[in-house]
């Protein structure tokens, strides 16, 4: 890779990273319903992205379950365990998207893996058992089982890709807002109360805050990184894309004052060094395994 690609890709990580510290700042410490600031970000991608709506793609009802798996529900969970965990403990919970979705091409896809890849699978749910388990009062963190559910709903919807014809970046993240943004309103309706008054009592710093998670993450993280997916091979971008969840976890203790406990540190090395070992090794049949959420857009 060169050096120019790099900075790009350390760039879209960066944000990436930075994004799940804001997003967890909006839901908790400025009391945002999540599911409410889940639609708008989709309302926002959606009106942005209205030009790569066209061509309409075939097979548009897969399309749709697709959106609803990576878009509504994967956000949902994901926002609302954001709301209940710090967001450097969900930065690395987030990563068990690649082991999950190797785990879902072995079920439906057929791929086999070895010793290593098995290892790294086992490795990768260790470090989140790690830092998910509070043993002092025998509880597991609700809200990294929330994130768990998202990488397990993304995961499916990277299996369900398979049988779409080829898409661009910008083409999947247009239709995941239009078929997203009305069942997340719609929930959090029925769901949540207060939403448009957090809103807008949260202020400009909330609404640069959405523009970022639309402009920021959704156009250019996923645009470029689909860029960068067309140059280089998977094997080779999706080690390095743990430097998200690194950036998750130093703006969670920069911006947030986050603490930094000895659980967390171990369990974020132990669960790294599994998903890394697992993102060295090519997936024959989901190449795009080893990059977890980020496929489809579902990185935050």
């Amino acid at each position: 890779m060169n050096f120019r690609d790099f900075i790009l890709l350390f760039g879209v990580c960066l944000v990436w990273g930075l994004n799940l510290v804001l997003t967890r700042w909006v839901v908790a410490d400025m009391q945002v319903p999540p599911l409410f600031f889940a639609a708008i970000r989709f309302a926002g991608v959606a009106l942005f992205l209205i030009p790569f709506l066209r061509p309409v793609p075939k097979k548009l009802f897969t399309l749709f379950l697709i959106s609803i798996m990576m878009g509504s529900l994967n956000f949902a969970l994901l926002f609302i365990g954001l709301q209940n965990a710090e967001a450097s403990a969900v930065a690395v919970t987030g990563q068990l998207g690649v082991p999950i979705s190797t785990l879902m091409s072995m079920a439906f896809l057929g791929e086999t893996i070895g010793w290593r890849r098995g290892l790294g699978i086992m490795l990768s749910f260790a470090g989140v058992v790690i830092i998910a388990f509070d043993p002092g009062s025998f509880a597991f963190s609700i809200g990294l089982l929330f994130v768990v559910g998202a990488a397990f709903t993304a995961s499916y919807g990277g299996i369900l890709m398979k049988k779409m014809p080829p898409l661009t970046g910008l083409q999947v993240q247009a239709w995941v807002g239009l078929f997203s943004f009305a069942p997340l309103f719609a929930v959090s309706f029925l769901w949540e109360s207060g939403q448009a008054e957090a809103y807008i009592h949260g202020g400009w710093l909330v609404w640069l805050a959405s523009f970022f998670a639309i402009a920021g993450v959704s156009i250019f993280g996923h645009g470029a990184f689909y860029t960068l997916l067309k140059k280089y091979d998977v094997s080779l971008l999706s080690p390095l894309t743990l430097m998200t969840p690194i950036w998750g976890v130093v703006f969670g203790i920069v911006l947030l004052n986050e603490p930094m406990s000895p659980r967390l540190l171990v369990g974020a090395v132990v669960a790294l060094a599994g998903v890394f070992m697992i993102a060295v090794r090519q997936n024959t049949r989901l190449p795009e395994a080893g990059l977890g959420k980020k496929y489809g857009g579902g990185e935050s």
